[in-house]
């Protein structure tokens, strides 16, 4: 008896931070969108990381088995929270909006299978082969995502500078995906705070990219504009 509320417990906290994760890519991918846009991108979103949960929670004890697994979901992780947070290139509203859509949905099932792999593997962990543990794992991780990415969503509309948080969230748990996978641990074991400060260091590293190639598109922007304005335009017929 204890052991089983030993192990729901373990599942309420991996459900609450790594669904939560789920719900900051979702959310992070959504910001942009046009209320209507983003109401679809989340339902989408939702709706793939709930059917892969379901997928992986049937293949748990073979995906377990596979070496260095987490570690290459983790690496994604990492792409993706770049992904979110790159600057969006220029072009007309309708286009743009509408590339945004596609490519958000996108980073979201590209997301949802390293998140939901994530997920189950550690779930199915903390359950050792219960079935209804891991269905109570899988079952309680859907209000977390579905409310949360709209929370999250909503939240980053109103407070850009989250999007630093929610990206720091993300390169956190790439990186302790990589460090914690069985078989990269039995090699290099490190401890919170070490993942911690990779973390940190990474996370610098990304926005500081992000910063370089958004100074590059201002700079293109505005020389397009001079070239595009009336008096650069009368000064070359003159």
């Amino acid at each position: 008896m204890l052991e089983s509320l030993q192990a729901i417990l373990s599942i309420i906290i991996i459900d609450l931070v790594l669904s939560g994760d789920n719900a900051v890519v979702i959310g992070m991918a959504a910001r942009s969108l046009s209320a209507e846009n983003r109401r679809r991108a989340i339902i989408f979103g939702g709706a793939g990381a709930i059917g892969l949960r379901i997928l992986f929670t049937a293949l748990a004890t073979i995906l377990l088995g596979i070496p260095y697994l987490q570690a290459i979901g983790g690496v994604l992780l990492i792409y993706i929270a770049f992904k979110l947070i790159r600057p969006q290139s220029g072009g007309h509203g309708e286009i743009r909006e509408a590339g945004t859509l596609r490519e958000a949905i996108q980073t979201i099932i590209l997301a949802d299978v390293v998140m939901s792999l994530d997920n189950i593997l550690a779930v199915a962990g903390a359950a050792h082969g219960d079935i209804r543990l891991l269905m109570f794992g899988l079952l309680l991780s859907i209000p977390i995502i579905l409310f949360g990415s709209e929370l999250v969503a909503r939240l980053l509309g109103r407070f850009p500078a989250f999007l630093y948080i929610g990206a720091f969230v993300l390169i956190h748990a790439a990186v302790a995906m990589v460090f914690q996978d069985p078989t990269v641990h039995q090699r290099i074991a490190v401890v919170t705070w070490q993942e911690f400060a990779i973390s940190i260091v990474l996370t610098a590293m990304i926005i500081g990219v992000v910063r370089l190639i958004e100074s590059g598109q201002d700079g293109d922007r505005t020389e397009r504009r001079m070239r595009t304005s009336p008096g650069s335009t009368s000064e070359g017929l003159g």
